[in-house]
């Protein structure tokens, strides 16, 4: 399956924080859009990799995306090596996206900055005609998406691309609380942790707004990117 857009994840939930609006919001206008999990969260405080496998399921069909995978890295240990790379790139070549989403570049969390950094890197060396990987014992053929988008997670940083999310903001908190063993569960026996308090939650919804404020819009979400960005005009702009 062709893809239109292929958002990677250090940890299942990673995407859904940062971008289930704007993955819903695409969706919604036709294009194709997948998510690969790196690793499967195992070193998570409160679940199992197994409840977050199930919730990320759900998540994904929340927000209607066409394909997930899970490579199956170590949490908190992956690197940026040739062999996590070529893992990468045979699912750019496999899936064959314009776009590419990725972690943030710098963030609380180490793995966020060294996914970005992954596949910023096997997105370029995905084009290589002589990077060989195989799929299923088939040979692949190179493919490099026009650009990737970082977005942005739980640090600050400066935004280079709004995307108005104001009519897929319940979307995008459904998708997130789909991750049940994660977030605020006034029941859960679970350790509390940095994102399961209640006041977690009201965060997301203050960061979108003052995101929103700045495009003249409820809701937004933030993305970084080394590229410069044109438009055809300037009347497409918020």
């Amino acid at each position: 399956m062709k893809l239109d857009i292929l958002a990677f994840g250090a940890h299942p939930d990673d995407v859904e924080l940062s971008c289930a609006g704007t993955i819903a919001k695409h969706v919604k206008l036709g294009y194709k859009v997948g998510i690969v999990d790196l690793t499967r969260g195992e070193l998570g405080t409160r679940g199992t990799p197994e409840i977050r496998e199930a919730e990320a399921i759900a998540a994904s069909k929340v927000m209607g995306v066409h394909a997930r995978e899970n490579l199956a890295m170590r949490d908190g240990f992956f690197m940026n090596d040739e062999e996590h790379q070529l893992k990468v790139i045979a699912m750019i070549r496999k899936y064959q996206p314009e776009i590419l989403l990725a972690n943030a570049t710098e963030d609380r969390h180490p793995d966020h900055g060294r996914g970005a950094e992954l596949v910023r890197d096997a997105w370029f060396l995905a084009g290589l005609k002589n990077v060989e990987t195989k799929l299923d014992g088939k040979s692949q053929e190179p493919w490099r998406p026009k650009c990737i988008y970082h977005y942005i997670q739980d640090r600050w940083l400066e935004p280079d691309i709004l995307i108005d999310i104001s009519d897929f903001w319940e979307k995008r908190m459904e998708a997130i609380l789909s991750f049940k063993s994660q977030f605020y569960d006034p029941a859960s026996k679970e350790p509390i942790t940095y994102i399961s308090t209640l006041e977690f939650l009201g965060t997301l919804k203050s960061r979108a707004q003052t995101l929103g404020r700045m495009i003249g819009v409820e809701y937004a979400e933030n993305f970084t990117t080394k590229r410069k960005t044109g438009v055809d005009d300037f009347f497409v702009l918020k």
